[in-house]
């Protein structure tokens, strides 16, 4: 059993018996002890078949990025099969199907290139952006494999604005409605409750990732220059950046005697993972999220490239997926494996009844801000 600490002034982690401290590397499992009883739970497989999944998705994940340039423009956007397990490659025409059968992946004839859904949303955005978007449209996002932009659309209030809207929008190309499961999505962030793992004034939000020099997190959590407190309410450091609507990522620069360790918490459901890097996984991979409210729980990435709807104002090139979370689990890790995938921004629902979450994929935060992932 993992015994978790806290991540603080003169704490060490302990994984799998192996104590992290602030200086030590020490080496770790290729598979993180616990991930196939995650998987397992989460997903309802046995072991063979958590690992099958694993091996599956890590392989999908690696095979994506030559895929995609075998597929040069015609690439129409890849995705995960969970029933085959393989990567699936959309492609508008048959001499770049065969390239990108080439490299082991499947190919698939799709109506639109990736490129051109891009483009799609992007109008939308623009509508957003005019004020053009009503209350009751929640988020839109490129769907490859239905060839069209998905607009998702709270169900039971299909007003004559919902109405005008779509109209608009479909004007600007091919457009699909869901209203399946909609609800009007939040951000995930808390009043202050006792416990993890920082504060902010009087919003509890959730550690993302460690990067050399500090953490990132969401960036509607704190405003840059914001003072941050651990969870023992020392001081621990300040935002050093942050973006919020627009993106929501942000990033504290830490002090104060605290350190940085890769690591996501399991909060007791499965051992902590050690972070060893991140490759982006594409669609249809599983993705597990830590927080502090709702702890650990796992799920499936469903889009990449989505706009959100949040009153606060709009968010782009989220990520979207079937895990579920709670106020206070803002800025908290999403990993699929020991690949590091974003950090959680809001959503609809809650872990009871279930909801959709999404989260700032973490590549572009280290982008904008120039920071190195912190790895084992």
């Amino acid at each position: 059993m993992t015994t978790l600490t806290k991540i603080g002034v003169a704490a060490a982690l302990v994984v799998s018996g192996l104590t992290v401290a602030p200086t030590a590397q020490a080496a770790a499992p290729e598979l993180s002890p616990g991930l196939l009883t995650a998987m397992r739970t989460a997903f309802g497989l046995t072991e063979s078949q958590a690992l099958a999944r694993i091996e599956r998705e890590h392989a999908a994940t690696r095979k994506a990025p030559e895929a995609r340039a075998a597929a040069g423009r015609s690439f129409g956007g890849s995705w995960f099969d969970q029933d085959q397990g393989v990567l699936v490659v959309g492609v508008t025409d048959r001499a770049a199907a065969e390239r990108v059968e080439a490299t082991g992946a499947q190919a698939r004839l799709v109506s639109r290139t990736a490129a051109e859904l891009d483009r799609v949303k992007d109008r939308v955005d623009d509508l957003s952006r005019a004020g053009r978007v009503p209350a009751a449209v929640t988020s839109w996002h490129p769907d490859p494999r239905s060839g069209a932009v998905v607009v998702d659309v709270q169900p039971g209030v299909q007003t004559a604005e919902v109405a005008r809207f779509l109209a608009e929008a479909r004007e600007l190309g091919p457009v699909e409605v869901n209203t399946e499961g909609v609800t009007a999505p939040v951000p995930f962030a808390a009043g202050t409750v006792g416990g993890d793992p920082y504060y902010t004034g009087n919003v509890r939000c959730s550690i993302g990732f460690s990067v050399h020099g500090g953490y990132v997190t969401a960036g509607h959590c704190g405003g840059t220059g914001a003072q941050v407190y651990g969870w023992d309410r020392s001081w621990q450091g300040q935002f050093a950046g942050s973006s919020f609507p627009g993106n929501d990522y942000a990033w504290v620069r830490t002090g104060g005697g605290w350190w940085n360790v890769p690591v996501v918490l399991g909060w007791g459901t499965v051992p902590d993972a050690l972070v060893r890097g991140s490759w982006e996984a594409p669609v249809g991979t599983s993705v597990c999220r830590s927080g502090s409210t709702t702890r650990w729980h796992c799920g499936v990435i469903q889009s990449r490239n989505e706009t959100i709807h949040y009153a606060q104002g709009d968010v782009h090139q989220m990520a979207g997926t079937s895990v579920c979370a709670e106020g206070g689990d803002s800025g908290g890790s999403f990993i699929t494996g020991d690949q590091a995938q974003g950090v959680t921004s809001g959503g609809y629902g809650n872990c009871s009844s279930g909801g959709r979450t999404w989260f700032q994929p973490i590549n572009e935060i280290l982008s904008v801000y120039g920071l190195r992932l912190l790895t084992a």
